[in-house]
Parts: structure tokens; C-alpha cells; sequence
């Protein structure tokens, strides 16, 4: 993650990787845990927003004021920034800090919910979205807001589909930090015009995501096994079956993913970052 800058109304914080304007829109979240989730409404807005918005919309931002939101991320500067950008736009609201997602998770634990966490994709204790996935889980009802200064089309897409209120960039002004705070305050998911154009490169991989979705979950839980270098033996002795049953797996394993050996599917399930 980049170091964090002044978060003020001219100077946004510091790029990480190069953003391109958006080709189309970015399709909402997938449903939580094991049951229904009625869709949010989902607004995109540029980095520097600048739109009109009806009456309705303007009272519900100004009224959705939190009482406590908690800041999670290992960079002391960023949470600085963060925390007096929010308490000059929420002038009551109780601010926390967490340096990990670990102690995240003990600071909602012991001060409640909170009304949103603001949370940073690269942590010390998480992988990607393993931090976002794991407050999800223990704190479903709390809204998570992805922080990052680098991001694609496909990570964005990943995020909205692990429960994540919205993908906030740092490269953002002030005022577009703050009209994003208030879109999800207000129940609406945030998802940046920015960095969203489809690639070459996410073309491939959400076709590799569709083939490893075509997978059976028996032979899922093998490629997971083949990604973390088991061998045939070894997965069999672990799954309590036969070794003509794996084998039978693995075949069927490289016909969905359309490769002709072990070490291709892993690099195929690598870059989309199965596990």
C-alpha cells in the first residue's frame, strides 16, 4: 500500500497503478452468507463526481450520519488522514483505528457494531480479500468499505461479490471521498468509474473464472489441493478415497480448465488466485 498523503479538498492521496476511465458498469454483490440478500441500488461516480442529484437522494446522504465508524489500516499516516477527514465531515461520530484486521475484529467485538469500516486491501494478516471476508463473517450486519490505491475491473467485481459496501480509491479528492461516505451511509454501494475498463488481461481471467466455476465441488476441492502441491497420492490419503478416484478428478480437472498438465491448471487457478 502506498503512504498515505493529505486527504484534503486539492492534494488526493498518492496513485498506486494507473486508473482508465470505465466502459461499462459493474454488476452489484452476490448475496451473503447462506441466504437470500435483496440487491442495494448501485451508483457509480467518477473520482472527481460532479452530477446533480434529486431531492430525495440529497436529504437521505444528509441525514445518514453514523455514530461510529472504525478505521482499519497498518499505516498510522493513512489513519490520521482518514480520521480528520471524518470527523470534519461527521462531527459527532466516535472514531476508531485498528492496525490489522485481527484487531479489528477485537475492537468491534468490544465496542459493538459499528455504522461502517473503512478497510485497507493490503494488510499484514490478510491475503487480498481474506480480510474483508473474514470481518463479513464474524460482523455481517457492519458495512465494509474497500480502501485501496490499486485495483482493477475484476478485484472490484470480487469485493462487491464478498460483501464489500463499495471499492473507495485513495487517488480521491476530498469531496469525492465524502460524497462516497455518504452513498453508503445512505444504503448504496460505491463503485469507482475509474480503473474499470475491461482488459485483455480480466477477459482472460474471468474466463478462467468461469471454467473453474464449471468445476464439481469434489473437483475444486482437488484443484485446491493441486494448487497448495499435493500430490495424487498424498490427496487420496486425505480425502479417504481411492487413487483411481483422484486420478479420475484431475482428468476431468484439465478438460474443464483446458490444459494438459498439473502445473498449467495451477498457474491458471493461481492467477485468478483460487484457493
Amino acid at each position: 500500500m502506498g503512504r498515505g498523503g493529505s486527504w484534503g479538498a486539492s492534494c488526493p492521496l498518492p496513485l498506486v497503478g494507473g486508473l482508465v476511465p470505465a466502459s461499462r458498469p459493474v454488476a452489484g454483490p452476490a448475496g451473503e452468507g447462506g441466504g437470500p440478500r435483496t440487491p442495494l441500488p448501485v451508483r457509480s461516480m467518477a473520482a472527481a463526481p460532479c452530477f446533480s442529484r434529486g431531492a430525495a437522494d440529497s436529504a437521505a446522504m444528509a441525514n445518514a450520519t453514523p455514530e461510529r465508524i472504525l478505521v482499519v489500516d497498518d499505516h498510522p499516516l493513512v489513519r490520521d488522514g482518514l480520521r480528520s477527514l471524518l470527523a470534519i465531515t461527521f462531527e459527532s461520530c466516535d472514531i476508531l483505528e485498528a492496525a490489522g484486521v485481527e484487531e479489528a475484529c477485537a475492537v468491534l467485538a468490544s465496542h459493538g457494531d459499528c455504522d461502517l469500516v473503512l478497510l485497507d486491501l493490503n494488510m499484514p494478516d490478510a491475503t487480498r480479500l481474506s480480510g474483508l471476508v473474514q470481518l463479513r463473517q464474524a460482523f455481517p450486519m457492519v458495512p465494509v468499505l474497500m480502501v485501496s490505491g490499486s485495483f482493477d475491473r475484476a478485484l472490484v467485481q470480487e469485493a462487491l461479490s464478498a460483501g464489500a459496501a463499495g471499492f473507495l480509491p485513495k487517488s480521491m479528492k476530498r469531496d469525492g471521498i465524502v460524497d462516497a461516505l455518504h452513498m453508503v451511509m445512505a444504503g448504496e454501494i460505491y463503485i469507482p468509474d475509474t480503473g474499470l475498463e475491461e482488459t485483455p488481461a480480466t477477459r482472460e481471467e474471468a474466463q478462467i473464472r468461469s471454467r473453474i466455476d464449471s468445476l464439481t465441488p469434489q473437483q475444486k476441492v482437488v484443484l485446491h489441493h493441486l494448487v497448495h502441491g499435493r500430490l495424487n497420492k498424498q490427496i487420496a490419503h486425505d480425502l479417504d478415497v481411492s487413487l483411481t478416484t483422484v486420478k479420475a478428478h484431475v482428468s476431468a480437472i484439465l478438460q474443464k480448465l483446458g490444459v494438459f498438465s498439473r502445473t498449467q491448471a495451477v498457474i491458471l487457478a493461481n492467477r485468478v488466485h483460487f484457493d
